[in-house]
Order: C-alpha cells, then sequence, then structure tokens
C-alpha cells in the first residue's frame, strides 16, 4: 500500500507505519493525508479506500505556536501517525506491538519525553500505552531498559572508538550489513590494515589535541577474528588507551583460536562476541552459516578461560525455525550463562539474500520474542539496550541483556546518541553528539573496502575536520 502524503517531509515515517500493516501485494487500496491548519488547530484529514468504498477521517488537534520550531514541527508529525496508526488499526482490526511509534530507538524516545519536559519519569509507562498505542507489555520493556542505563554520561569530551573489520568467512542469506567474504577480499587485507592504522593515526592526534577522553573501544564487523592472530596483534598493538570496556565481534566461532584469543588478552579486551545465532544446525546450514554447535562450545569454553565477557546473539525467525526450535535454543544459551545475550528479531532487508515471502511461522516470532524476555528474566537477566530495525518481522524489537552488572556501555552510548563515536574504517560511521545544543552530526567513511582503500587520506581529512 502507498500513501500519499501533502507535506512530503512526514511521507517517508508515515509510509514506514503503512508499510507495518499492509505489504504493498496485500492492499487494492491507497491512502491520502492531507491537514488544514487554523491558528493552532490542526485537522489531519485520512481518505482510504477506492471508489464507491472510500472514505473519510478527520481528527482535530492543538499545537502552539509558541513553541520551538523543532518540537512544534516533531508534535504535529506525532499527532498525524497518531491518526494514521488509528484508521489503519481500525480498518486492519490489527494492532502493532510499537503502536504508531516507527523509530529505531524507544528508549530514546521516551527518555527525549522526560528531558523535555512533557512528562515526569513515572508517566512512562501510561503516556506510551494512552498517546503512541504502544502495547502494555512493550512500554513496560522500555522502563526496564531505561532503568537500567545507569552509565550514561553526557560530556561532550567523552568518546567512544569504533573500528569496523566488515569482512565475514562467508555470508548469512540474512545479513544486509555492508560486509565482504573473506575469500574475495583476502589479498587487500594487508592494505586494509594499513589504512586503518594510518586513520588511526591521525585521529590519535586529534584525541590529544581536543583532550577527548576514550570511555569504550569496539572493534566490529563483519568478523573481526577472521584476521590472524599476527594481524590482529598488528593492529591492537597501535591502540593504547587504558579503558575499563574494551569490545572485540569474534561472532563466528569458527574464527576463533587460543593463539588470537590470547592476543585480544594481551591488549586489553575485555569483552567478546560468540555469535551462535541458533543451536539447531540444520538451520544454521539452511542460512550458510558454517559453524557447528561443537564450536561454539568450544570456543565459549577458551573465552571463559581467558576471563573474557561474553555476549551471544540469537535470532528469532531464521527461515523455517518453529518456536519448538528457538525455546531449544533458549535453553542452551541458559545452560552456557554468558554475561550478555542479545536477542534480534529478524528483519529481511534488500541486501539479503532471502525475502519476506520466504520468512514462514511468522505467528511464531512473537511468542518466541516473548519467551525469551520470560525465560531470561527468570534466570537474572535484564534488558538494558533495545533498537528496532525496518522491515523486522511482527515490527517487533531487538533486546540486550545483561547480569551481574555486566552492561555493555558502547552499545548503550550508540543507541541512545549520549556519546561521540569515532568510527575507522570502512562503512564505519562517525558520530558527534553536542549535549547542550541537543545536537548530533553524522560523518560516514566509504562503504566498500576498495573504495577505502584509493580515498584513505580524504577520509582522513573529513575525520580530522569533523572533530576538531
Amino acid at each position: 500500500m502507498k500513501i500519499f502524503c501533502e507535506d512530503v517531509e512526514i511521507e517517508k515515517d508515515m509510509q514506514d507505519l503503512v508499510n507495518l500493516f499492509y505489504a504493498e501485494e496485500d492492499c487494492p487500496f491507497s491512502v491520502e493525508h492531507k491537514s488544514q491548519k487554523n491558528g493552532s488547530e490542526y485537522v489531519s484529514i485520512i481518505d482510504i479506500g477506492s471508489g464507491a468504498e472510500q472514505k473519510e477521517f478527520t481528527k482535530t488537534f492543538q499545537v502552539s505556536d509558541n513553541l520551538d520550531a523543532l518540537l512544534k514541527k516533531s508534535l504535529i508529525k506525532r499527532n498525524f501517525k497518531n491518526h494514521l496508526y488509528e484508521v489503519l488499526s481500525m480498518t486492519s482490526k490489527k494492532s502493532l506491538p510499537w503502536g504508531s511509534l516507527t523509530g529505531v530507538r524507544p528508549t530514546k524516545f521516551a527518555r527525549d519525553l522526560v528531558e523535555r519536559g512533557e512528562i515526569k519519569p513515572h508517566l512512562i509507562h501510561e503516556t506510551l500505552v494512552r498517546d503512541y498505542h504502544v502495547s502494555s507489555e512493550k512500554a513496560r520493556l522500555v522502563v526496564q531498559t531505561l532503568k537500567n542505563q545507569k552509565c550514561i554520561i553526557k560530556n561532550d569530551k567523552l568518546i567512544d572508538l569504533f573500528i569496523n573489520i566488515p569482512i565475514c568467512p562467508s555470508r548469512c542469506n540474512y545479513c544486509s550489513f555492508i560486509s565482504s567474504e573473506f575469500s574475495r577480499v583476502k589479498d587487500k587485507i594487508e592494505t586494509y590494515l594499513d589504512c586503518v592504522i594510518k586513520e588511526l593515526e591521525a585521529v590519535k592526534k586529534v584525541i590529544s589535541e581536543k583532550s577527548y577522553i576514550v570511555r569504550t573501544i569496539y572493534i566490529g564487523g563483519g568478523t573481526p577474528t577472521v584476521l590472524t592472530a599476527q594481524q590482529l596483534e598488528r593492529l591492537l598493538s597501535q591502540i593504547n588507551y587504558p579503558v575499563s570496556e574494551f569490545t572485540v565481534e569474534c561472532g563466528r566461532a569458527d574464527t576463533i583460536t587460543r593463539e588470537k584469543l590470547e592476543v585480544l588478552k594481551k591488549y586489553g579486551v575485555t569483552r567478546i562476541s560468540i555469535n551462535p545465532q541458533t543451536f539447531c544446525e540444520a538451520t544454521l546450514k539452511r542460512i550458510g552459516r558454517k559453524t557447528t554447535n561443537k564450536e561454539v562450545f568450544n570456543a565459549y569454553m577458551l573465552a571463559m578461560e581467558f576471563g573474557f565477557v561474553v555476549n551471544m546473539d540469537v535470532i528469532a525467525g531464521l527461515t523455517g525455525e518453529r518456536f519448538g526450535i528457538f525455546k531449544r535454543t533458549i535453553g542452551t544459551l541458559l545452560e552456557l550463562y554468558p554475561e550478555n545475550i542479545t536477542i534480534h528479531t529478524l528483519s529481511v532487508k534488500n541486501a539479503a539474500q532471502i525475502r519476506g515471502e520466504e520468512v514462514k511461522f511468522a505467528n511464531d516470532i512473537t511468542k518466541m520474542v516473548d519467551y525469551a524476555e520470560k525465560k531470561l528474566a527468570e534466570h537474572g537477566y535484564k534488558p538494558y539496550y533495545m533498537y528496532r530495525q525496518k522491515h523486522q518481522v511482527g515490527g517487533l524489537e531487538n533486546v540486550g541483556y545483561f547480569r551481574d552488572d555486566h552492561v555493555c556501555i558502547f552499545n548503550i552510548d550508540s543507541m541512545e546518541d549520549t556519546s561521540s563515536v569515532i568510527a575507522l574504517g570502512a562503512g564505519a560511521i562517525s558520530k558527534r553528539v553536542f549535549n547542550i545544543e541537543n545536537r548530533i552530526e553524522r560523518q560516514p567513511n566509504c562503504k566498500f573496502i576498495e573504495d577505502y582503500i584509493s580515498r584513505i587520506d580524504e577520509m582522513i581529512a573529513k575525520k580530522v575536520q569533523f572533530f576538531m
């Protein structure tokens, strides 16, 4: 279904909401949105249907002309989206878990309401349910997550350092990240590391000159441990900031060796990810993930031997999986008992090899996510960050859980937009947060390894200018 908006600035958000209710091929009619303004009074007008079945719905609301221009614009858009949600919910006879919210960060949305003085903290749950049609369960999840984000510090001199290694042993069929298969770029890896280290050296000078304080370090991808132990040492030896949280995404268990973990430990890495995605080996083969459960268990035992904090990711909704299989995966996770567990909901994007019509058993996915939340809570895990993606099955979310105070500060800083990020490597996006001005700016690097290598001097010049 396509929506036509008189105000093109809100059309994208309105279309995102429509897409959560209807796939284009499932809906024979169109939606049109118009508005009228009379002083501080706005009238939202939605025409939906076709031919003789065309219906018009109107809703009136007030927005003061005395408000800050950005806040005023935000409030108007919110009211338009709420009206559209109400109409679509009525015509489709269904509701969405996140109501009229279409953004990536539900917790940031709620925090902003409080920080702008629109509501008191104890009214977050009530406001999300009443004003934005969020389910009571999801509103409660937002409140719980916010309570566990005690590590947030808003200081423009604090930065997180991110390094991207966008290379994987093979490509999973659900993946939409810009990541290259090892076989395709193996001859470029040394040159790529040359460029990353060159960018790092320039950034280190900026950090020193501007008196930035590195709060956390995160090396992600891709699968950084696709690098050899020698290549990892070459990179890590250039990073000498005394942080208490240093994460490396190991991801694929088949890339983890004792020698590599020894290098990580030597250079102060405190936290790693080992991501099974599922413990059903038939599913692993189906999605193109060439890892066995035995490799995951062995990698996890090695990580415990070295004393790393471990995160493990799983995905609800992988191709062909029913609730029973996912339930067994959660059971295995809880037997391993890592410090962090992240529950992702499958997101089917254009860059992935699978498409929406291939996602089966979608009705099971809500049951999977709810089950995971319940069982993790029973075993002492609490939610500490969350985010949503477009095209997530069921309009659901990804949630990171922790136990025993082992939150990942970098994840919270990133998702809540509370700290600047200096990001290095192909596809990395730097972010500068101006807390006093309530403003955020972003600076992307080239997406692809080949372009990054050929334009490294340009990337460095832009990065230096951005953070000076």
